[in-house]
């Protein structure tokens, strides 16, 4: 854990100046919520909703992350409403968050957008049952959103906007399907039921916290499509809340709210939250409850007793996800892993037949943005195929022929890039032997995702020439794949 955090590697600094920006917005959204005269509880709405501006929008141009994050408030201001005109009416809250849960999970169905306005909405919601939110303080905490939401987007969008020197990224798109078949429908049912379980039981664990509990359930679902991979990052994030909890009897506790030692400790943890978001869940969670112990030493309730408590309610939300996800209308790993595979060895298949078209000549072949897609998808495999590498894996086999095949698929993106990058030579010249072997490239991985049983040949050793080196070696990876991705009896090992 420790080397994914400081080793993983950061290119163009885009984690890091991610993570600085995030420390500049939030903070500058705290300030201005101050200079507003908002009360505390006011100016931690504000920069809890500047953090949701600033980490929950991905949209891959930055025209559409500002057309997101002016929607946010449209979406979170009558949440916040229906939350605290409801504070004192249990019943109808409660039924409330479920639907608030279901809606949000079911919105990821139309792509960042949606993700991103669901998670608003939740957290929104969530936020009221944190501060206990009553109608009275509502006129407060509109102008807080507003105004944190208005910061974060300036500074996003006009201090420090690196996005725009950047090429907009490849976004695969979901899994097809309609109904209950369709991935993002099938975790609506799972994760209300989920949250519907974490909601009881933790109004039984804690009448005041109850919420913690419905925050876990809901957050473990984010980012993940199938069981393996709710149930990881489930593990994950109570490892990370445990450890947390450590972290916060030796810095937040004596801190005792104290504002200048917690605003900065605060800045360290949001930088923290964002820094680690995209290597590892676990430091994520980590920072997360640093952040949550902190703001409650600000508030003046912070204990050991409450620290405990959060460990607890975390259990329970993580015990709703486990749940939801094995008896309500489970999603197997192996079906997801096998779709995500097959679409990172076709994207393969297209970065070769681009790159070759490149070097034969044609001036509108590009394959640039395959190799960004390719990049995406097989970003999509490695968290699939997550839960069958596990340390807590108990299968040692498929552990193992799960590992090979990311090995593999690694050497076909190495050997991809080393292709478009002889491609974009302008003097590179056309081998009448780059046909074939982009034929054999198509047969292989043709034969790979319809599951043939008869073996890939290896290819002759590679020679000089550079694109047919790299077009030898991407035949040897793919040959090598028909092993691990079938079981002895023929069938694909994810999809068995």
């Amino acid at each position: 854990m420790l080397k994914r955090m400081f080793v993983a590697p950061d290119p163009g600094r885009a984690r890091l100046r991610f993570a600085a920006r995030a420390v500049l917005g939030i903070g500058l959204a705290v300030v201005v919520c101050a200079l507003a005269g908002h009360s505390l509880a006011g100016a931690v709405t504000g920069g809890l909703a500047a953090l949701l501006a600033l980490f929950t929008v991905t949209d891959p141009t930055v025209r559409g992350q500002a057309v997101t994050t002016a929607l946010l408030p449209a979406v979170g201001v009558p949440v916040l409403a229906a939350a605290a005109e409801l504070h004192a009416h249990p019943v109808a809250r409660d039924l409330t968050f479920l639907a608030v849960v279901g809606a949000g999970v079911y919105a990821r169905r139309w792509g960042p957008r949606g993700h991103s306005l669901g998670v608003f909405a939740f957290m929104t919601f969530f936020v009221a049952q944190f501060l206990h939110a009553t109608p009275g303080r509502l006129p407060e905490l509109y102008a807080a959103v507003l105004l944190s939401v208005l910061t974060a987007a300036v500074v996003r969008f006009g201090l420090w906007c690196y996005e725009r020197r950047l090429p907009p990224p490849a976004v695969p798109a979901p899994p097809a399907g309609t109904g209950l078949l369709r991935v993002t429908t099938r975790q609506a049912v799972q994760a209300t039921a989920g949250a519907g379980f974490a909601l009881v039981v933790g109004q039984l664990v804690s009448g005041q916290r109850w919420y913690w509990a419905v925050g876990a359930t809901w957050w473990i679902f984010v980012n993940t499509a199938s069981r393996g991979e709710t149930l990881v990052r489930g593990f994950r994030r109570v490892l990370g809340t445990v450890i947390g909890i450590c972290l916060g009897f030796l810095v937040a506790v004596p801190v005792h709210g104290a504002p200048v030692p917690t605003a900065v400790l605060v800045a360290v943890a949001v930088f923290g939250i964002f820094y680690t978001a995209a290597v590892s869940y676990t430091w994520m969670m980590l920072c997360v409850t640093l952040l949550a112990e902190l703001l409650y030493g600000l508030l003046g309730v912070l204990s050991p007793g409450l620290l405990a408590l959060r460990l607890a309610e975390t259990g329970v939300g993580a015990l709703g996800a486990a749940l939801a996800v094995l008896f309500v209308l489970p999603v197997t790993t192996h079906a997801t892993t096998d779709a995500w595979i097959q679409r990172a060895l076709r994207c393969v298949h297209a970065c070769t037949a681009e790159a070759a078209a490149r070097l034969a000549g044609s001036a509108t072949a590009d394959p640039a943005p395959r190799v960004a897609e390719l990049e995406q998808l097989l970003g999509r495999v490695r968290l699939s195929v997550a839960p069958l590498v596990h340390p807590l894996n108990p299968m040692p086999a498929r552990k193992a022929r799960a590992r090979r095949v990311l090995e593999l698929l690694d050497e076909c993106a190495r050997e991809i890039r080393g292709l478009v990058a002889v491609a974009a030579d302008p003097v590179a010249s056309h081998d009448a032997r780059l046909a074939a072997a982009c034929w054999r490239v198509e047969a292989a991985v043709e034969a790979l995702t319809a599951g043939r049983a008869e073996p890939l040949q290896h290819p002759d050793e590679p020679p000089a020439e550079p694109a047919l080196a790299h077009l030898h070696g991407l035949e040897r990876a793919l040959a090598d794949l028909a092993e691990p991705l079938r079981t002895p009896s023929g069938s694909r090992l994810v999809g068995a």
